[in-house]
């Protein structure tokens, strides 16, 4: 292991130099090595050990040629582009334990651009006058913490100094910490879930994991999907349960969850070995009941809360899915195998829930399989997703798929 732990500190010095150096003298008297990457446009103040000139010459530019763009967001994506391409390959020079950045609306999209950039366990920490409002678009699917910078990035004052302060010692600490090696010799496994699918997942969770997996679950709420994308495009995943498609119904009819066209590509285009499974596939996630109608006329309807509603699929928005996820499995450079329960996809399409229709698993099943490969066949079971006996299925097929490697 290195002495020191070195932190890449991301701050514009022509706008904040005060700030910068108050950070950096805070993390150098707390044994910190610090690496100051300067994307400054307007004027280069000197110091850093990445400077403004060198970030744009790493994005085929000169810091002249930046400015002269004379467009804050085209002279940023320079900036951006340069930036990330420095703090990778420094971290591939000689590894990083940390990244710190202080920034407003502008460096806060620099500074967490690069964050990430960077793998999953690396300590990223962006103090910020966005971090009490909409996050969303900064930390992405990425582990990146966000602090209140409560006052203007405006020099120090006595609030200022201890939120800089209190976010130095916090990144000291975490970087002094900070085990690159610290990842599980396990077989990786990811699922997908909601609440309405949690019983039979949560069965099959503990029978993986008592045969050794690691196993890691995610909400299919919007982030959950893309964040278990992220993973498997970055780490080595042994095998991806998408058992919850929510996010892909959502994507195909408007709804609140829709997490785009590539949910669900990043580990069947690595190869992944994967199972998929409709989960959920009876309802569209939508906003309050008086939204939900308008938007989608004549369904039937469960009011989830006050903010959501599910809002029943029927046959024409099942074989939507379907076609979905054949042109989806057709890009799989490794195993798939496809699972349907006969009895209903979730607790809301069961006896107990308030969208139950018998006559859909089956016409969704049949249509499925016609448009499937003809070397994904698709497995049907006389069950309802959380009976036993789908959740045994899956148990049964993720071991065959495990053991097979």
């Amino acid at each position: 292991m290195q002495a020191r732990p070195r932190v890449l500190l991301i701050i514009t010095q022509d706008t904040k130099e005060e700030e910068a150096r108050f950070v950096r003298r805070t993390l150098e008297a707390s044994g910190i090595d610090v690496i100051h990457l300067d994307p400054s446009i307007r004027r280069t103040i000197g110091g850093a050990e990445i400077a403004p000139e060198t970030i744009a010459a790493a994005a085929g530019h000169t810091i002249e040629q930046v400015r002269a763009l004379g467009h804050e967001g085209k002279c940023q994506a320079v900036m951006i582009e340069g930036a990330i391409a420095l703090a990778l390959s420094t971290h591939a020079e000689t590894p990083l334990s940390g990244i710190l950045s202080v920034g407003g609306s502008m460096g806060t999209t620099l500074g967490t651009a690069v964050m990430r950039a960077f793998p999953y366990g690396l300590p990223k920490l962006m103090v910020s006058t966005m971090a009490s409002g909409f996050t969303a678009p900064y930390v992405g699917v990425k582990d990146i913490a966000m602090m209140n910078a409560v006052t203007d990035i405006s020099g120090i004052n006595s609030i200022s100094r201890e939120v800089y302060r209190n976010a130095a010692l916090a990144m000291a600490g975490m970087a002094s910490g900070y085990d690159p090696t610290g990842r599980s010799e396990r077989p990786l496994v990811l699922i997908t879930t909601l609440g309405t699918t949690e019983k039979s997942v949560r069965r099959i969770r503990e029978a993986l994991e008592s045969d050794g997996a690691e196993v890691m679950v995610f909400h299919s709420s919007g982030a959950g999907g893309p964040t278990l994308d992220s993973i498997a495009a970055e780490r080595d995943v042994a095998l991806i349960l998408d058992l919850s498609v929510t996010e892909m119904v959502d994507f195909l009819n408007g709804g609140l969850a829709n997490a785009g066209p590539d949910r669900g590509k990043a580990g069947i285009r690595r190869g992944i070995p994967t199972i998929f499974a409709p989960g959920n596939a009876d309802f569209i996630i939508a906003g309050p009941i008086d939204a939900a109608q308008a938007q989608f006329p004549g369904k039937r309807y469960h009011v989830h809360n006050a903010a959501l509603t599910a809002v029943r699929t029927e046959l024409p928005e099942l074989r939507a899915l379907a076609d979905h996820l054949g042109a989806l499995v057709r890009e799989a450079k490794g195993p798939v195998r496809m699972l349907v329960p006969l009895g209903g996809f979730s607790n809301h399409d069961s006896p107990d829930g308030h969208l139950h229709d018998t006559t859909l698993p089956r016409p969704f099943a049949d249509y499925l399989a016609t448009v499937m490969p003809a070397e994904i066949p698709v497995e049907t079971v006389d069950a309802h997703f959380n009976d036993l006996e789908f959740s045994g299925a899956v148990i049964n097929a993720a071991r065959a798929m495990l053991a097979a490697q």
